[in-house]
């Protein structure tokens, strides 16, 4: 009888607790958790891992200290990945970077791209696993070998970013202005992920014993979520606007004409550029050394010719120190189909390869000539030759008459970039006199500027209204994305130079643009949207703390011998892990 009280008294003491794991034990799908753990501790096996303790840590102090740097390495492996996605514009000016440094051609912007999407996805998963032992209520423990991984996508996501900053520091430009298109759907994103966070928040909270504890689980996130409620206040898009006060589409300037269908800077990329509804060209004028102007941007030919085959001796020497007779010997064209110097570039047709492999350098008259018969702009960048060179001090001189008396192109479609602007004014006052940087409006006006050719990185759409009002108009430059150009539209840019005129001249409106009640429709229903589903989960898990805590009362004065023997029955069932 002595032996059998004691028993009891001790059944009593832990029945609260036995009672409360049996009661959660009906929840846990074992397959599945057994799946969760297995993918993320390597504990296949059940009795390998542990339930938390109703009021305890979710994992030991070890796994506590670690989890901040698995939670770190997914924001900042996020950040990376937007990064790589939205400079997708500028993928061919670091391809060209590297090849500058490399000596040969190889898209490693898309190689950058895979890297970071690659382990961008290994961190996020593990993260997810982690929230669902979380919220299955199970210990975390990390395997050493996701922890290595862990450590890796780290170090690699900082010295990225550190290194992007150092040598690309524009980048982060091209990121704020990728936010006034995205930022209303991160938002929805982001909103979404607190919903799903809400499930393990609530299931600690609840289950928290001390009122420190559960301040400390809750008060981060209904702060972070607060801040996601009201950040909407602070954004800002030109495409949210009024119906009707859009203005009309940017024209398009082919850069270098149409170098995702054919070789830059030859009569095919031109012609491309023109079938396709092109309203400009725009090119790069290099003097050779007898003096023809003719078209080239990089220094020197090894890169868009075949001077390695032809001239192996000189494939670092300065393109302007070349004959045209000499630059005439080599092809321009063949490069291209070899490199693929764009990742979306598709495949061409035979005609097309058969025409691009049959490509010589472009001569800056026939450039004109041809610009003209089509009634379509130009725009140049015109180099002025190394010291030692012929036309060193006449680079002007020799360029403007090629203009003036050999092409005789209509002087107002030239938009002039290039130096010696008094000068050129005077002997051919209907250029469109264009300046590469913003100033102010007295300065633009002594020099007769009627167009700014702007870096997109400086849009910005109070300045270019300041600048339309007084007739000065804005192109930015290199804009190819759908979602860049959209932007621009919205911005009120008069005209882009773009690598992607078949691309963008399809498009009939910015992909995105509401006006302001819609967008405060979408944002009022999404907040409370997911307030309601957050109190909903909260209020579930205190409707199953409570029902549980019942239960364990009522166990309290029913207790007898038949009830004794079978919780004595289910103990001896329970896994050692859990009793």
């Amino acid at each position: 009888m002595e032996t059998s009280s004691t028993s009891l008294k001790r059944l009593k003491f832990g029945k609260l607790k036995v009672v409360r794991r049996r009661l959660l034990q009906r929840y846990e799908h074992q397959p599945f958790i057994s799946c969760l753990a297995g993918l993320y501790s390597c504990r296949w096996k059940r009795y390998q891992r542990r339930r938390t303790e109703p009021g305890k840590c979710c994992c030991k102090l070890r796994e506590c200290l670690f989890f901040p740097l698995l939670v770190g390495a997914f924001c900042l492996s996020l950040v990376f990945l937007y990064m790589c996605c939205e400079a997708k514009n500028d993928y061919n000016n670091f391809d060209w970077y590297n090849y500058g440094n490399l000596g040969f051609w190889f898209l490693w912007s898309l190689v950058l791209l895979i890297v970071s999407a690659v382990l961008f996805v290994y961190i996020a998963l593990l993260l997810v696993l982690a929230m669902c032992l979380i919220a299955e209520g199970q210990q975390l423990y990390l395997h050493w070998s996701h922890k290595i991984g862990t450590l890796v996508v780290l170090g690699f996501s900082v010295t990225s970013l550190f290194v992007i900053s150092l040598l690309w520091g524009e980048q982060w430009q091209t990121v704020r202005l990728s936010f006034q298109i995205t930022a209303p759907y991160l938002h929805i994103g982001a909103i979404t992920l607190m919903v799903f966070l809400a499930w393990p928040v609530a299931l600690h909270a609840v289950r928290a014993d001390r009122k420190v504890v559960q301040v400390i689980i809750v008060g981060p996130y209904l702060a972070i979520l607060l801040f996601l409620f009201l950040i909407p206040l602070g954004m800002y898009s030109p495409c949210i606007r009024e119906m009707g006060t859009l203005g009309p589409k940017p024209a398009l300037i082919g850069h270098r004409g149409a170098p995702m269908l054919a070789p830059e800077n030859t009569e095919m990329s031109f012609q491309k550029t023109i079938e396709h509804g092109g309203d400009g060209l725009e090119t790069d004028v290099t003097i050779s050394y007898d003096g023809v102007p003719f078209l080239m941007h990089d220094s020197t030919l090894k890169r868009t010719t075949n001077i390695k085959e032809v001239y192996p001796n000189d494939t670092d020497k300065n393109a302007a120190f070349f004959s045209w007779d000499t630059l005439q010997e080599l092809n321009a064209g063949t490069w291209f189909l070899k490199d693929k110097p764009f990742a979306c570039m598709g495949s061409l047709s035979r005609a097309d390869q058969e025409q691009a492999m049959n490509q010589s350098i472009y001569t800056l008259r026939s450039f004109l000539r041809l610009a003209d018969s089509h009634n379509k702009l130009v725009i140049f960048d015109l180099y002025r030759p190394p010291v030692k060179h012929p036309y060193r001090n006449l680079w002007i001189n020799r360029t403007l008459e090629v203009i003036l008396k050999e092409a005789k192109i209509r002087p107002h479609l030239v938009l002039w970039l290039a130096g010696g602007r008094s000068f050129v004014q005077s002997v051919a006052p209907g250029f469109q006199q264009t300046k590469g940087s913003k100033a102010p409006l007295e300065e633009l006006w002594m020099e007769n500027i009627v167009k700014l050719n702007l870096p997109y990185t400086q849009m910005c759409s109070e300045d270019i209204r300041k600048y339309a009002e007084a007739n000065i108009t804005t192109n930015l430059y290199v804009v190819s994305e759908p979602w860049l150009y959209s932007l621009a539209w919205c911005s009120g840019a008069h005209s882009v130079t773009t690598n992607a005129v078949h691309i963008l001249n399809n498009l009939s409106q910015p992909l995105f643009l509401m006006t302001p009640q819609q967008y405060n429709v979408m944002w009022i229903l999404t907040d409370l949207t997911s307030l309601l589903l957050i109190s909903l989960i909260f209020a579930l898990h205190w409707w199953r703390e409570r029902t549980f805590s019942c239960c364990a009362n009522d166990g309290d004065s029913m207790l007898d011998s038949g009830t004794y023997n079978k919780f004595r029955t289910e103990l001896s069932d329970i896994p050692t892990s859990v009793a």
